[in-house]
């Protein structure tokens, strides 16, 4: 992917965990690598199929001196996110945030923090079969829609399927949806269970019954394999109340440990 660089942008702001700090200010240096693709920029010199580079400096600059915040990592992730929601060309970005008049009682040449945030391909997998579903499910999917951290959702169709596992308990709705996020894979399952709580989601029985089930079955291509984190969603391939609405929504999306595409997979289960 191409860059666009902005190097030690000096900006006078009052950050700081410190009273003096947020009252005398000092000087911080901010540097910016936004990765956009530039080859149509290059082939028809337009600046409209480009990111003007000025506009990115005043908007970092309005962030950093329009907000007092304690710590530079915030100062950093605020600028990525501005950045991000603003310029729908930026894939990504890696952002720098210097401080070089740090209060350390030691010789040093700057403290800084980097960071990249980016966008990224998610499946989500919503399902309910308690109370109202369909109010429960558009309550969450609505919330979902409305974090900062998200855009371009798609949802796919509703549709009624049989308990999977665990069959003592009535026919589930689901779905799925496919967006774009901000969040890591780690900040994507706590906004998802801060919706699922919201919703008075219990986890008494496993695979059982619940108001509101909000599951990562893909995110880009990644493999994740930890306690209470699986990327991709580990039983996904035998679920047909996954894969239907997931190949509404991605039919060609490639599973990264199976090789084979959703629509692959689905035609596979129901041949079983």
């Amino acid at each position: 992917m191409d860059k666009i660089c902005i190097d030690e942008l000096k900006i006078f702001a009052y950050h700081g965990v410190f009273e003096h700090e947020n009252i005398n200010g000092q000087k911080f240096y901010v540097n910016a690598v936004l990765y956009v693709d530039t080859e149509k920029a290059g082939m028809t010199d337009d600046l409209d199929v480009s990111v003007d580079y000025g506009s990115v400096c005043l908007l970092i600059k309005k962030v950093m001196t329009e907000n007092t915040y304690k710590l530079i990592e915030k100062a950093a992730q605020s600028i990525a996110e501005a950045i991000l929601l603003e310029y729908g060309l930026v894939k990504s970005v890696d952002i720098e945030v210097r401080k070089p008049e740090a209060p350390i009682d030691m010789e040093f040449g700057s403290v800084s923090v980097k960071i990249n945030r980016s966008w990224h391909d998610v499946l989500v997998a919503v399902g309910s079969n308690m109370g109202d579903s369909r109010s429960y499910i558009e309550k969450g999917l609505a919330e979902l829609e409305s974090s900062r951290f998200n855009k371009d959702m798609r949802r796919s169709e509703l549709i009624v399927t049989k308990p999977y596992g665990y069959t003592d308990q009535d026919d589930f709705i689901n779905g799925a949806v496919r967006f774009r996020t901000m969040l890591s894979p780690r900040g994507l399952l706590d906004l998802l269970h801060d919706i699922e709580k919201k919703a008075d989601r219990k986890r008494d029985i496993h695979w059982g019954p619940r108001t509101l089930d909000l599951d990562i079955i893909f995110y880009d291509m990644e493999i994740i394999d930890e306690d209470d984190l699986i990327i991709p969603h580990n039983d996904m391939h035998n679920r047909s109340f996954v894969l239907i609405p997931a190949a509404e929504l991605m039919p060609n999306y490639r599973h990264p440990l199976i090789g084979k595409t959703v629509k692959q997979l689905l035609e596979e289960l129901e041949e079983k």
